[in-house]
């Protein structure tokens, strides 16, 4: 039923109601007792609270939807050219346990704690702007000079926080979740970098180059360094402010 016919049937019940008490009124000024005067009163007071409500459930109908209004604004700090190539990913599921006691007026201990589940997919690869190599031409060989070690490029991680403690003198802020956030995120990091990731990107790079290689009629002389960068594998430990920003 939409809210036209709606309308009508709440004014249709409205005139009904009208007539009713008309007619009950009528009736009962016929007799002076205290009693018939309670029950016209009540009955007033009835009509009048089933005016508001249907005058109420009018309104909600005929009510204009409401009118949102968004803005948004994107800066662009820098850009500039890279060249990095993602060889291998990983999926990890680490556990944090965080626990802080602290003691108020210095004699009475008091203890936070979280059990943090950090989900993160890790990206491992090699910037190519590190690459140094000597080509020789006649021989159709390709000699690296400079082999980086592979680089954890992109790390997405999202956090579930489960059985959070805490009391009314030490609560949870803004730099305790960061903080947080920060350390599980570098379980992480520590965890594929001890994992077979390195391995796989170097394999990965190595099977890259040399059929790039191959493909123009030129031999990689000494693809051993390759696989000898997956004991290097580098990361820029982040800052609590780059963790604020995420």
């Amino acid at each position: 039923m939409n809210s036209g016919k709606f309308k009508i049937v709440l004014w249709s019940l409205g005139i009904l109601m009208v007539v009713f008490l008309g007619f009950f009124l009528y009736q009962m000024t016929q007799s002076n007792s205290v009693n018939s005067m309670m029950t016209v009163l009540m009955l007033l007071l009835g009509l009048v609270l089933g005016g508001i409500i249907a005058f109420l459930a009018s309104k909600k109908l005929t009510a204009e939807p409401a009118v949102i209004t968004e803005s948004s604004h994107t800066i662009a700090e820098s850009m500039r050219k890279v060249f990095k190539v993602v060889s291998a990913e990983g999926h990890f599921n680490e556990i944090y346990n965080y626990e802080e006691t602290t003691k108020i007026f210095n004699f009475i201990p008091s203890k936070k704690k979280a059990l943090v589940i950090v989900q993160a997919k890790v990206l491992v690869g090699y910037d190519f702007e590190k690459f140094k190599w000597e080509i020789d031409e006649q021989n159709r060989k390709v000699k690296l000079l400079n082999f980086p070690a592979p680089e954890i490029l992109s790390t997405e991680t999202d956090y579930k926080y489960y059985n959070i403690e805490e009391q009314f003198f030490n609560l949870f802020s803004k730099d305790d979740l960061a903080k947080i956030q920060q350390n599980g995120k570098q379980q992480v990091i520590e965890a594929a970098k001890k994992s077979h990731l390195p391995e796989v990107a170097a394999e990965q790079m190595r099977t890259l180059l040399t059929e790039l290689l191959a493909g123009k009629n030129f031999f990689l002389e000494n693809a051993n360094v390759i696989s000898e960068s997956k004991n290097r594998i580098e990361y820029r430990s982040p800052s609590i402010n780059d963790f604020s920003k995420e």
